[in-house]
C-alpha cells in the first residue's frame, strides 16, 4: 500500500463518522484550548509585570525598614523602622553609584477643596522622586530643594486628583486642605496607572518631605528609601554599598542582623510575578490533564473502530496487505484526528484569551512557539494513545477476522 495513499483513507474513515469524530476531537480541542489560554494569559501577566517594573523607575534601588522580635514573636517587615532623612541624604552623597535618593513617608489622609473631598494617599518625596521614577510632569512645575530646607506648603497631584477633587479643571495655582493644613498645587503628574501591587497610582499627593513629616504625618523615620544608580550594571556594587553604609550609620556589629532591606527592582519583579508563574504552572498542568484524558477518548474510539471493522481488516490483509500497513493505517487516522482537535483547540483558544482579556482588562500574548508545541504534542498524544488500537488491528488472524459479523 502506497503511504501517500495512507491519510487519504484515514480521512475517508473519519468522514464515515462525523459525531463520533467531533465529539472524540472534542476532549484535545479542550486540552489545546486550556494550554493556550493559559500561556497566552501568563505571557500577557508577565509583559504587564515588565511593564510595571519599568514604570518604578530606571536602576532604582529600594531600602524598607527591617523587622523586630518581641518576647521571641517576630512582629513582620517594616516594624523595626530606623530609616531616617539623614540616610537618604548620606546615601545619595557618599555612594558614587547613587545619583538621587529619596525619604519617602506616607499616610492616607482626606483632602479637601471647597465642597469636595476626596480620600487619598499623600507622599512626603525629595525634590528627586520624579526622577527615581521616571514620572514627568503634565503641567506646572515639581517643589524644589528650597522648598523642602523651608516645608513649603506646595504640592504635586495625580490625575486621579484632578479628576475627583477638581473635577477634571486646572488646579495649579489652586489650595486644597491637608488635616486642615493649605496646600498649594504648583503641579500635576502625567498619568501613570496600576501599580504592581494593583493601586492606582494616580491617586496622590506628593509633597516636600520636610512638610510630610513636620505636618502631615507625625511620623519621625522613612518608610522607604527610594534610590537611583547610575546604571544597570553598578546595581549589584550599589546594592552592597548601600548596605554596608547603611549598617555602618545605625552600628550594627558583624554579628548583629540588618534593621533594613535592601532591595534592587530586579529582585522586586521577581517577587512579584512569582505567583503568577505559580498559577499559570498549575493552570497549564490541568490543561496536561485534559489531554490526557483525550487522549484515553481517542484510544477508547479507535478500540471501537477496530472492532467495527474486523472483516475489513481481515479482507486487506488476505488480499496482501501486510501488519504494517494496518498500523500505520490506524496510527495515521489516530494523528488525524488529534490534529484536528489541535487545530481547532488553537483556534478556540486565541478566542478564548481574547475573550478574558477585554472583559477583564488583562494582556493576552500569544507565542507562535506555544501553538506549535500544542499541535506537536496533540499529534504526539494522538501517536502515543491511538498504537495499542492500531498494533492489535494488525495481529488480527486474516481467516478469523473474516468470520466475524
Amino acid at each position: 500500500m502506497k503511504w501517500t495513499a495512507l491519510p487519504l483513507i484515514a480521512a475517508r474513515d473519519l468522514r464515515r463518522h462525523k459525531m463520533r469524530t467531533l465529539l472524540t476531537a472534542l476532549g484535545i480541542v479542550i486540552g489545546v484550548a486550556a494550554v493556550i489560554t493559559m500561556v497566552g494569559l501568563g505571557q500577557g501577566a508577565s509583559a504587564e509585570v515588565e511593564e510595571q517594573v519599568n514604570r518604578l523607575g530606571q536602576n532604582v534601588v529600594l531600602v524598607f525598614p527591617g523587622s523586630q522580635s518581641l518576647g521571641g514573636v517576630s512582629i513582620g517587615a517594616g516594624s523595626r523602622n530606623l530609616l531616617s532623612v539623614e540616610d537618604a541624604l548620606a546615601l545619595r552623597d557618599e555612594i558614587p553609584e547613587v545619583v538621587a535618593s529619596s525619604p519617602e513617608v506616607r499616610s492616607q489622609t482626606q483632602v479637601v477643596y471647597g465642597n469636595r473631598n476626596w480620600n487619598t494617599r499623600v507622599y512626603g518625596q525629595s525634590h528627586d522622586y520624579l526622577q527615581i521614577r521616571r514620572w514627568p510632569l503634565e503641567s506646572g512645575a515639581m517643589f524644589t530643594q528650597e522648598d523642602i530646607d523651608e516645608a513649603a506648603l506646595v504640592g504635586v497631584v495625580g490625575q486621579t486628583i484632578v479628576e475627583e477633587v477638581f473635577e477634571g479643571s486646572d488646579p495649579i495655582g489652586e489650595t486644597v486642605r491637608i488635616r486642615g493644613i493649605p496646600i498649594t498645587i504648583i503641579g500635576v503628574l502625567e498619568r501613570k496607572g496600576m501599580s504592581l501591587m494593583g493601586s492606582v497610582q494616580d491617586d496622590i499627593v506628593i509633597l516636600p518631605y520636610s512638610t510630610a513629616f513636620q505636618r502631615v504625618s507625625g511620623r519621625t523615620h522613612a518608610m522607604v528609601i527610594n534610590i537611583q544608580v547610575f546604571d544597570q550594571a553598578s546595581m549589584g556594587i550599589a546594592q552592597e554599598k548601600i548596605t554596608e553604609l547603611l549598617r555602618e550609620r545605625h552600628g550594627l556589629g558583624p554579628d548583629q542582623e540588618n534593621t533594613f532591606t535592601v532591595q534592587t527592582q530586579e529582585e522586586v519583579a521577581q517577587a512579584a510575578t512569582e505567583t503568577s508563574r505559580v498559577m499559570t504552572f498549575l493552570l497549564a498542568s490541568i490543561a496536561g490533564i485534559s489531554l490526557f484524558v483525550g487522549g484515553i477518548g481517542i484510544m477508547n474510539v479507535m478500540l471501537v473502530s477496530v472492532s467495527e471493522r474486523t472483516r475489513e481488516i481481515g479482507l486487506r490483509l488476505s488480499v496482501g496487505a501486510r501488519g504494517r500497513d494496518v498500523l500505520s493505517q490506524f496510527l495515521i487516522e489516530a494523528i488525524i484526528l488529534c490534529l484536528i482537535g489541535g487545530i481547532g483547540g488553537i483556534l478556540v483558544g486565541m478566542g478564548t484569551t481574547e475573550l478574558i482579556a477585554m472583559y477583564a482588562g488583562w494582556p493576552a500574548m500569544f507565542s507562535t512557539e506555544a501553538m506549535l508545541i500544542a499541535v506537536s504534542v496533540s499529534a504526539g498524544v494522538g501517536l502515543f494513545f491511538g498504537f495499542y488500537p492500531a498494533w492489535k488491528a494488525s495481529r488480527l488472524d486474516p481467516i478469523v477476522a473474516l468470520r466475524t459479523e
